[in-house]
């Protein structure tokens, strides 16, 4: 779920802006209850439960919202510190509230008048008399016809007579439509409080309800997110968030209203300062031992052992039971589930914790624990805290290395970036340029692409300082492919490998290497004979095992735009089983991401879902996050190609938003142009696609540029500006034609008959056709032939040859049906809905329209205006409809032209245009049109 169009509520406190999510998020079944027990015949006492910040407060005003819309009186009050020790303090101010208002006012007197008599001296039968006057006196305030709600807050607060009036007003619910809802922190239910053996009376007595409010899941912080900030967050993001906020409501407000990067793990440990004042408030209530130990815990993590916690305070066993003791009754910490340490309840009161340590105290500590023998992980991260860096560089690659191999490129990453901190100077230089190697491959693993670039940049510079001119050649190939992903074009991309031919001259496999990603750069641009030629040139070299699964990936990539679908696919299938086999996790992830895509472009949505999916998953697993990204945005694509929108939205933005690589924003931007397209929002459209255009101008790929030309040429052609939608067609069918593309030439075929069918009439179009008949038989790619009978159908159509359109256009819907491939699909209905109707054949017209518009409906998209519900297929614009009425009226081009200050030449345009839609070819039957349907 992305909430795009909301944006955060905001407002000032002090000098800090606050934010607050505009939805109430991950509350559906406490608001389901709720309206069950506002709808029941009587009420009962309903408690709010849950610790601070999980937004007791926002629900409670949610359901007294509701309760007003459906009749309810509302009378609310709120405890306060140290409201314990003054009888009847929230009392009082419903006294208040009912003294407002002239219907109650006499009540209120009387409740205040009989708290003022109240004195710490009385009888336990007058405090019963006074409780059940109290009582009596709240009750039936109101008028007894209507149902009536009190709310009291923060009842962990609330005094022992508050209490009881509580609990007497829950007995009278039984009888009346009275509803009391209480709410209290689950967290600060002290012991020796008032609140805590009276709430278990009434639940053990079955007075009253309790419901705990959970914190968010993580896809309920990112819905929150999303809400708050206006945009999805990028996934790591979103988690990180999580995990620092713990998924309660408040924090995640908190987090996003600093200006701190929500991405901050433990090396920053910053909380907002709203927050870490609350913790450390409460902490000072702590006696000094047991916040000593807290701050040695926090040391150690949100989590930490029993056993490495008293090695590290070096107290009593028994002074470490009685200070654990008091931080769990304070809500501190949390026994963990196995039982062997303990856990911090919130990750924020950790890093509260850890933030109030002073320097030296914190370095000292950081240092006792790293010589306890902990994992290099973890070991590293203390030494470099301690200051002391060669521990820390040691442990943390050997930590990074073993990351690496078990697939955990985020983790292998900040283990390098410590290691890279933590440098000793004394080291060699090949070992500096090894370690920048190392880093630069796990920051391409989880897409952080310009820093990988620029290490990749600096190891390349010391190995030639070095003389190391075939260990500089080996990193080329990886090197340019991370400038792919920020967009370098073609010719700088093939520049820059073959001059590293010559430093690889006397290593064949660095060369054939270097081959294999010639091959891919070539096959990128879809130029097929350079990318074979240079696969072959591979291969004759003698790559090894990786290097051949990647071979074999990128050719059978181009044999499957070549049109031999069957062997690339076996191809592609073969790499991906033997990769996965081999553990090549780079070579698996990029054999999945050539097949899943390239069926994306083709047409061959069936086997692009059965690709992409479990592509996904294993890019996702191995932490392959490029990857991963640029196939999600590929599933976008065929989300939005088979008519899932919905899907397809929530797929492409959360694809651009996590994206690191130029490659998925383009994809996900294109999809998103294309959902706008559909939907009508012609102003998005515009900015997606042009967008997407920019970034592909730099790069100068095919694959990246036609796309996004295509649905500027269909935006074109719903705005009836046909010049510029043919234009952009010859534009696309130049680029293919220059490399002899079919796939990304084929929805231009369609596109390109309309526009020269409304602007000049079928002698354009079927020279059109011709052109583009050509490229795609010459490749005979099966998921682009239907382009062809579609477009013939529609110029026959246009051409007065009904049947012949009938029976194309029946191939073509037949067609696209298979491939569920829905913009066709859909559109072809209409086409088909025309020509019955031109047939004089209304009910089958009827029957076309029909499914049309269920079509659409099922997408989330509007039904195309050339389309009415009673099987009409033309909607004219309203120039439109001003020129057929001339044209009714009997007035040549010429003057039609005179008579709205147009040039003849447009109204020549908006004539065929009419005939077009209408599917006529005379202007005698537009004059019929026009006498029949707006008289």
């Amino acid at each position: 779920m992305v909430l795009g169009s909301v944006r955060p509520l905001t407002w000032e406190r002090g000098e800090v802006q606050m934010v607050a999510s505009p939805v109430l998020v991950g509350r559906e079944d406490l608001l389901a209850l709720a309206d069950r027990r506002l709808s029941a015949p009587t009420g009962e006492a309903l408690f709010l439960a849950g610790e601070a910040g999980i937004g007791k407060t926002r629900l409670l005003g949610e359901i007294v919202g509701r309760a007003r819309s459906l009749g309810y009186e509302v009378l609310a009050a709120g405890a306060s510190p140290g409201d314990t020790e003054v009888a009847g303090g929230p009392l009082a101010d419903l006294g208040t509230q009912l003294r407002r208002h002239p219907g109650t006012a006499a009540a209120g007197e009387r409740l205040g008048q009989r708290l003022r008599e109240l004195t710490d001296g009385d009888a336990a039968s007058q405090r019963r008399l006074l409780v059940a006057d109290l009582t009596d006196l709240l009750a039936h305030s109101y008028d007894p016809a209507r149902p009536l709600l009190i709310t009291m807050e923060d009842l962990h607060w609330a005094d022992d007579l508050t209490l009881d009036v509580l609990a007497r007003l829950a007995q009278h619910a039984r009888t009346i439509r009275l509803l009391v809802i209480g709410t209290y922190r689950s967290d600060e239910l002290y012991p020796r409080i008032p609140m805590r053996q009276w709430r278990t009376r009434l639940l053990t007595q079955r007075l009253a309800e309790e419901v705990r409010l959970p914190r968010l899941r993580p896809d309920e912080t990112a819905v929150m997110a999303a809400a708050i900030t206006g945009a999805s967050l990028p996934t790591a993001a979103s988690e990180a968030l999580h995990a620092r906020s713990d998924g309660i409501p408040l924090h995640v407000e908190e987090f996003l209203a600093t200006p701190a990067d929500p991405m901050l793990g433990a090396e920053g440990d910053q909380v907002p300062d709203t927050l870490a004042e609350a913790v450390l408030a409460r902490a000072a209530t702590l006696t000094t031992p047991t916040r000593a130990l807290a701050e040695v815990a926090s040391v150690l993590g949100r989590s930490f052992d029993l056993d490495l916690l008293t090695t590290m305070t070096g107290d009593e066993p028994a002074a470490v039971d009685e200070a654990l003791r008091e931080l769990t009754e304070q809500f501190f910490v949390r026994p963990s589930p196995d039982g062997a340490g303990y856990t911090f309840r919130h990750a924020l009161i950790r890093d509260a914790l850890y933030s109030g340590i002073t320097p030296l105290r914190r370095r000292a500590l950081h240092a006792r624990a790293a010589g306890t023998g902990l994992p290099d992980a973890l070991a590293s991260d203390h030494y470099e805290r301690a200051g002391r860096f060669d521990e820390a560089f040691r442990h943390a690659r050997a930590a990074a290395r073993e990351a690496s191999a078990l697939s955990a490129h985020r983790e292998a990453a900040e283990l390098y970036r410590r290691a890279r901190r933590t440098w000793p100077s004394r080291l060699p230089r090949s070992d500096w340029a090894g370690l920048l190697t190392a880093l630069a491959c796990e920051l391409t693993s989880i897409d952080e692409n310009e820093e990988a670039a620029a290490c990749y940049a600096e190891a390349y510079d010391v190995r030639l300082e070095l003389d190391d001119k075939a260990g500089a050649a080996a990193l080329v190939g990886d090197w340019v492919a991370v400038r792919h992903l920020l967009g370098a074009d073609l010719e700088t991309r093939t520049e820059a490998l073959r001059a590293a031919l010559p430093l690889a001259a006397d290593h064949p496999r660095t060369c054939a290497e270097l081959h294999a990603e010639l091959a891919a750069a070539y096959m990128l641009d879809r130029r097929l004979d350079e990318a074979l030629a240079s696969g072959e040139q591979a291969r004759a070299l003698g790559v090894e095992d990786r290097a051949l699964c990647h071979v074999d990936a990128t050719v059978g990539s181009v044999l499957l735009f070549a049109g031999r679908t069957e062997e690339g696919t076996r191809l592609l299938r073969d790499a991906i089983t033997r990769a996965t086999g081999l553990r090549y996790e780079v070579q698996a992830a990029r054999s999945y991401r050539m097949l899943g895509t390239s069926m994306s472009v083709l047409v061959e949505y069936d086997e692009a879902e059965r690709t992409l999916r479990p592509g996904i998953a294993y890019a996702q697993q191995v932490e392959l996050f490029n990857d991963r990204h640029y196939m999600a945005a590929h599933l976008a694509h065929v989300q939005w190609a088979t008519g899932d929108w919905t899907a397809a939205t929530t797929t492409a933005r959360q694809a651009l938003a996590d994206g690191g690589g130029i490659t998925t924003e383009i994809t996900a931007r294109h999809v998103l142009g294309f959902l706008a397209l559909g939907r009508g929002s012609y102003e998005e459209a515009l900015d997606q696609l042009t967008r997407a255009e920019r970034l592909g101008s730099g790069m100068r790929e095919l694959q990246r540029l036609s796309p996004a030309w295509w649905g500027l040429a269909e935006l074109a052609l719903a705005t009836g500006d046909t010049a510029t939608a043919i234009a952009r067609c010859d534009q696309g069918f130049a680029a293919s034609a220059a490399v002899g593309d079919a796939a990304y030439l084929f929805p231009y075929v369609v596109t390109g008959t309309r526009a020269h069918l409304a602007a000049t009439g079928p002698t354009a179009a079927r020279a059109w056709l011709t052109r583009t008949t050509d490229l795609l038989r010459s490749r005979g790619i099966p998921g682009t032939m239907g382009a062809l009978d579609h477009a013939r159908g529609l110029i026959q159509l246009q051409e007065g040859r009904t049947g012949k359109a009938r029976d194309s256009l029946a191939v073509a819907a037949a067609f696209w049906r298979s491939r569920r491939r829905f913009w066709e699909g859909a559109a072809v209905l209409v086409d088909q809905a025309r020509c019955a109707r031109r047939s004089r054949r209304p009910g089958e017209s009827a029957a076309f329209v029909e499914e049309a518009t269920r079509m659409y409906s099922a997408a989330g998209a509007p039904t195309p205006a050339e389309v009415r519900s009673d099987g009409t297929p033309a909607l004219l614009s309203a120039r439109e409809i001003e020129v057929a009425r001339l044209i009714a009226a009997g007035l040549t081009n010429r003057e039609i032209a005179v008579a709205l200050t147009i040039a003849p030449k447009t109204a020549a345009a908006h004539a065929e245009h009419i005939r077009t839609k209408l599917g006529v070819s005379r202007r005698a039957q537009i004059a019929t049109w026009v006498t029949t349907t707006m008289a």
